[in-house]
């Protein structure tokens, strides 16, 4: 069966590449006799594996050496935990940015650790979320220990158009979709974390940067695994980490070296996004809800004239080669997923199947 063009939200399309390596070395990695996912992770051989995908990761991100780079498991979600748990170090407030989904659900975790402001809630007059605020619309704390936000919310498809300044507070971002996708300047952050299932690898990896004046002081009662210290302290090797995961993130690390980094799939992921806008854009049969200014490069939701024919889309869209179309059921019509893995064959052929439809039923 030929492979087919997955615009899933997450989880999401791996580079073929990288997939192809990983069959390669399925049984035997590097002489080894073994796979990847039947070594001790105190190995040498899993050792030289994890320490090389560090590496790679911090040549492609510039990280600086004041950060610490952690592999963990529970998903972004466990970030909406650990964060405050880490980083309120004796305050009792954080600032948080509302702009989705997702960063609706890291304040309702935030509220069992601390009191939370919501610096700004993009929802609050229309009750939908389309558009990021603008710096001078924040509305932040003079006693928060820390401020939040969603740079890309996944399922609504809104982005933020610049880094929020937050004066000398730690700045923290759920970078889940849009980490590795364009060059960002690691220094603004006091963390970043990120889920890998979209552009880093497959699911149960998570990606945690922290600066390290930020670990070491976690909140009365914190669990063992959930404070940054502890896996800071053994190279994320506290207990077992989830060490396939690990090692094709590490592949698909090479992969974006190979293709010349982050500036170059920056190039290519803008070029996707604009040919995809559009298409949207230059019909009255599709739309788009989100300001211009605040569209996702990476998450595209779009709805038809006709939502009577949502089902017929998908299913000739599926048809097509084209899969994982549906829009999120909060939000409702369509959503392509473009990350660094979706090549721009992928968006082309969207593109062309987009506006055949429309002329079949338009």
């Amino acid at each position: 069966m030929a492979r087919v063009f997955n615009f899933s939200a997450g989880p999401a399309m791996l580079p073929a590449e990288v997939l192809e390596q990983a069959r390669e070395e399925m049984l035997d990695w590097n002489g080894s006799g073994m796979c990847v996912a039947e070594m001790s992770h105190r190995g040498k051989e899993f050792m030289s594996i994890a320490a090389q995908a560090e590496a790679d990761l911090r040549e492609l991100m510039a990280i600086p050496a004041n950060y610490k780079v952690l592999f963990l498991q529970g998903g972004a979600s466990s970030q909406f935990a650990m964060v405050p748990m880490n980083l309120l170090r004796g305050g009792s407030k954080a600032d948080y940015l509302l702009t989705g989904s997702w960063g609706k659900k890291a304040i309702k975790e935030a509220k069992r650790y601390c009191e939370v402001n919501t610096a700004f809630d993009a929802s609050a007059e229309s009750g939908k979320f389309t558009f990021a605020p603008s710096q001078e619309q924040l509305n932040l704390s003079a006693d928060a220990a820390f401020v939040h936000y969603t740079p890309n919310e996944t399922i609504e498809g809104v982005e933020f158009d610049y880094v929020p300044e937050v004066g000398d507070k730690p700045l923290v971002a759920d970078f889940s979709s849009t980490i590795l996708s364009r060059p960002v300047d690691v220094s603004k952050y006091g963390v970043i974390y990120a889920g890998a299932q979209k552009n880093i690898g497959p699911a149960g990896l998570t990606i945690c940067i922290v600066r390290d004046d930020l670990i070491g002081q976690p909140v009365d009662g914190t669990p063992t695994m959930f404070d940054y210290k502890t896996h800071a302290d053994a190279d994320s090797m506290y207990n077992t980490p989830p060490t396939y995961a690990w090692y094709l993130a590490g592949l698909v690390f090479q992969w974006l070296k190979d293709k010349g980094g982050i500036p170059a799939m920056a190039e290519i992921n803008q070029r996707k996004a604009v040919k995809l806008y559009a298409a949207i854009d230059g019909s009255d049969f599709y739309a788009n809800p989100v300001a211009v200014a605040n569209r996702s490069w990476m998450n595209v939701p779009f709805t038809l004239a006709d939502s009577e024919l949502d089902a017929t889309f998908l299913a000739e869209a599926k048809e097509a080669g084209l899969t994982t179309l549906k829009g999120h059921r909060s939000v409702g019509g369509m959503r392509a997923s473009i990350y660094n893995a979706m090549p721009e064959e992928g968006v082309d052929a969207l593109v062309a199947f987009m506006a055949e439809f429309e002329k079949k039923h338009g």
